[in-house]
């Protein structure tokens, strides 16, 4: 399957993230001018796939570019998930020069094996945390 990643919330349909994000238990019931707003303030990445008009997949970061980054809203359409997709964006994002240095943070409650690939650990339940230096760009531990 080929995908294209696209960067910048004005390059990505508000409408598309909106419908993906309707489809989460976490932001079923956000309101569509708040998830504007939201990317308006974040940098975001889309992920389209070859030969389809509408986006498979979201992610969001909120960043001080100085310390912390905070990927949330990662999401895959259900019907391309298991296909890779969801690694594929979130390796994007984490292999970004800017975010290489800072410490990263997310919570979920699910997908905890998808995000240890990049680095992150659990601190408490369902917060991880991405400490700069312990990991390589593709996502493999670098030994300590």
């Amino acid at each position: 399957m080929t995908y294209r990643i696209i960067e910048g919330a004005e390059h990505i349909d508000a409408d598309d993230v909106c419908a993906l994000l309707k489809e989460t238990y976490w932001a079923s019931d956000r309101p569509a001018d708040v998830i504007k707003n939201a990317m308006a303030h974040s940098e975001c990445y889309g992920l389209t796939v070859d030969g389809e008009e509408r986006l498979a997949g979201f992610a969001r970061v909120i960043t001080d570019y100085a310390t912390t980054w905070y990927l949330c809203d990662v999401v895959i359409s259900p019907r391309y998930r298991g296909k890779g997709l969801g690694t594929a964006l979130v390796r994007h994002v984490t292999s970004r020069e800017i975010f290489r240095s800072l410490r990263g943070v997310l919570i979920t409650r699910d997908a905890h094996g998808l995000y240890r690939k990049f680095g992150f650990e659990t601190v408490d339940g369902r917060v991880m945390m991405r400490i700069p230096g312990q990991t390589k760009n593709d996502g493999r531990e670098v030994a300590q």
